[in-house]
């Protein structure tokens, strides 16, 4: 059951509308003014606020304002005698999820109280998701390797700084890219991937900036390319060191005039986007090759993150094997299995040319094959199998 809390110094409007909230099953809390209505917000969990905007001792205006101050996260819906088109857009501003004015119409009151509560609840549940996903993607280790990326990462990410993150295979690349995005000021718009390896040379301009109907053969319609997808957020480029040079020199003039051309097409289009890439190749040496473009390289590598190898951060395989240990048991729906330290001290021993991949690979099969507790034979038997 949903908690509404009527914040107004009219009585009559206060009973009116617990009366009618009441009849929809809804529990219904009142306060005669902001100094009352901040105090039964401390008290209670309310899932909905009515408030009046003038009111005594503390105004409507200067409750949501407070309410935003405390972090309390809380849907206000704004109702006055005395309203104005300034009044409900500063209230908007603010952070109201509506404005209705007085006498309120109560069916228009049920039906906004009902959307703002859905709003909130849909609302609620994106963070949880939003957290649970975050919880399954973060980088986990203490190594010193690891704690430097980590605090790089928390002094760039709010930036909007190019970084090139470089790393073997298996290392946890786009991790990083992952939370550079997530902890910027572009992480409620999309991150678009694009791994530029498993795109064939003929194919990668097509999709990073689309393509007009009829530029080529196999063109039926219009496609939007990667970079208009990423518009206002950040598009990733993994594997960057594989693609092919006639497609690098449109990246670099994407990078530099911001702006795009479809394939088969002669109109600009601008694009806002935050550019991060990822490669597990020596870029300094495919430059001297002349497999890759060295103005292109500056424009990307603003910031440089190196992910240090799973050979060169062994202490941090057994919180790995831990957290892969979590994370199986959890898509299984099994009970959490043991293991025994010595079976962490063989695992420790391998060189793991695959990285946190091949780790994550190997406790998922030794999950599978043991029994309730990991042993240092189970390693010795299955890490290679």
């Amino acid at each position: 059951m949903a908690k509404i809390l009527v914040v107004d110094d009219e009585k009559s409007i206060r009973d009116a509308l617990s009366d009618i909230l009441s009849e929809e099953k809804y529990e219904v809390l009142t306060a005669e003014d902001g100094e009352d209505g901040w105090a039964k917000l401390e008290q209670e969990k309310i899932d909905l606020v009515l408030c009046d905007i003038k009111m005594p001792k503390m105004d409507g205006m200067e409750l949501l304002n407070k309410v935003s101050q405390e972090g309390l996260d809380v849907p206000f819906v704004m109702i006055s005698a005395h309203g104005t088109i300034d009044t409900a857009v500063e209230a908007t501003k603010k952070g109201a999820y509506d404005f209705i004015q007085k006498p309120p119409d109560l069916n228009r009151i049920l039906l906004t109280v009902r959307n703002a509560l859905d709003n909130s609840k849909l609302s609620t549940e994106t963070k949880v998701l939003r957290k649970k996903v975050s919880k399954g993607f973060d980088i986990i280790g203490e190594s010193d390797g690891i704690v430097e990326v980590k605090n790089t990462i928390e002094k760039v990410a709010p930036t909007e700084a190019r970084v090139l993150i470089n790393g073997e295979n298996g290392t946890g690349k786009e991790l990083v890219a992952r939370w550079l995005h997530e902890k910027s000021n572009r992480s409620k718009s999309p991150l678009v991937e694009v791994n530029c390896a498993a795109i064939p040379s003929e194919l990668i301009e097509s999709e990073l900036f689309g393509h007009e109907k009829g530029s080529f053969t196999s063109a039926h319609k219009q496609r939007i390319g990667k970079f208009e997808q990423a518009h206002g957020g950040t598009l990733f480029l993994d594997e960057i060191g594989d693609m092919s040079l006639s497609a690098q020199a449109k990246v670099l003039r994407a990078l530099q005039d911001k702006k795009i051309t479809r394939v088969g097409g002669d109109k600009t289009i601008n694009v806002d986007v935050r550019v991060l890439a990822a490669t597990n190749k020596n870029l300094k040496k495919e430059i001297e090759q002349g497999n890759f473009r060295e103005d292109l390289y500056h424009r990307l590598s603003v910031m440089v993150i190196t992910v240090p190898a799973l050979r060169e951060r062994k202490e941090d395989i057994k919180l790995l094997t831990d957290h892969f240990l979590d994370q199986v048991a959890s898509e299984y729906g099994t009970a959490k299995k043991l293991v025994e330290d010595n079976a962490i001290d063989q695992l420790e021993s391998y060189e793991w040319t695959g990285n946190i991949r091949e780790l994550r690979n190997v406790v998922e099969r030794l999950v599978i094959m043991s029994q309730d507790t990991i042993t240092k034979e189970d390693v010795k038997k299955y890490v290679e199998a």
